[in-house]
């Protein structure tokens, strides 16, 4: 019988698709060779292709992990008894803290699919949309009337606008983290800009400075 892998096998494959996730987050996956990602990891060449045998594997694992990531929350928060708002506030905050850990992979998802081959870029795609569709049910249940199933979609999409290019301009020594954003995202879209609450400022947190660049939260 076939031995399974080790823990540490799983830690050392995890360890390098952060590490390949950060240089194709930041180089780009085109500028981006196996060299540069065994180094890295600290790792030889020969180790490196040990857990993958090419860049592209980097890439669909770093993209198609990701993404299931996404659909296991949403399977998980729809086995819960929440229901309504607070099933939707719930799920937000699940996503919101996803991304906090995963912003390189996020930023590799939303740039590199397109390196995919057609099947493989598909098989990503559709877990999104599973994503997508999940967030839809979710909003259906906090609407009333006739058109909620048929702004589930729209309204999803501008929700996700709002979540997915956080990454972009949050900085993890600003005035607000992840923790913070959860709520004020859920604030803002179910009651628009006068029922964003406030967080309450961290335990011995520095007094924010009287002017700061939009870039600074």
């Amino acid at each position: 019988m076939a031995r399974g892998r080790s823990a540490s096998y799983e830690d050392q494959r995890e360890m390098i698709l952060a590490q390949a996730a950060q240089l194709f987050a930041r180089r780009g996956y085109s500028a981006t060779s196996m060299n540069q990602v065994a180094e890295g990891c600290g790792l030889s060449k020969a180790t490196l292709y040990h857990y993958y045998k090419d860049k592209y594997s980097l890439l669909l694992s770093i993209a198609d992990d990701h993404v299931s990531r996404l659909t296991a929350i949403i399977e998980d928060e729809e086995s819960l008894k929440l229901k309504g708002e607070a099933r939707l506030r719930h799920l937000i905050r699940r996503i919101v803290e996803e991304y906090a850990h995963a912003q390189d992979a996020h930023r590799v998802l939303t740039d590199d699919v397109k390196f995919l081959s057609d099947e493989d870029r598909q098989r990503v795609l559709d877990k999104e949309r599973q994503v997508v569709a999940g967030f839809a049910r979710a909003l259906v249940e906090t609407r009333k009337g006739d058109a909620a199933e048929h702004m589930a979609k729209p309204l999803t999409m501008l929700l996700f606008g709002m979540i997915n290019w956080m990454f972009t301009w949050m900085k993890p020594d600003g005035a607000l983290d992840y923790d913070a954003m959860g709520p004020i995202v859920a604030d803002l879209f179910l009651g628009g800009v006068d029922n964003v609450k406030a967080p309450a400022p961290a335990a011995g947190a520095a007094k924010p400075a009287t002017r700061r660049s939009t870039r600074a939260a």
